[in-house]
């Protein structure tokens, strides 16, 4: 008995910790935690980012988990840095830095380039 409530509760901290898939929440894409999602105009080829380097740092990438399974309009991709980032229709998502709260969107329209996603 013990062993199968420790059990329990080990699978219940292991559940907790998987991030889960990009939703729409307020007709935008948002993570997991609630912050806005971006879409950025100059990445024209599909799965590919063109956000590398310093734009990388002020946008990072949305990166999925190697347990995430994409479905639908959802894939993961490469990101600048190897790892994986989300993508919804083949285009690459992004946080920005400077959202520091659920729900805010202060780089929507940055240098008329960056675009809260929507679905």
């Amino acid at each position: 008995m013990r062993k199968t409530i420790l059990f329990l509760a080990v699978l219940a901290i292991q559940q907790t910790a998987f991030a889960e898939m990009p939703k729409t929440v307020g007709g935008h894409l948002v993570d997991e935690k609630g912050m806005s999602l971006y879409m950025f105009d100059k990445d024209t080829t599909p799965g590919k980012s063109a956000c590398t380097g310093g734009c990388a740092q002020a946008w990072p990438a949305a990166t999925a988990d190697s347990y995430d399974k994409p479905s639908g309009d959802w894939s993961v991709i490469p990101s600048a840095d190897g790892k994986q980032q989300w993508a919804y229709k083949g285009h690459p998502l992004y946080r920005f830095a400077k959202d520091t709260n659920p729900g805010d969107m202060k780089g929507d329209g940055f240098k008329d380039v960056w675009h809260v996603a929507k679905p």
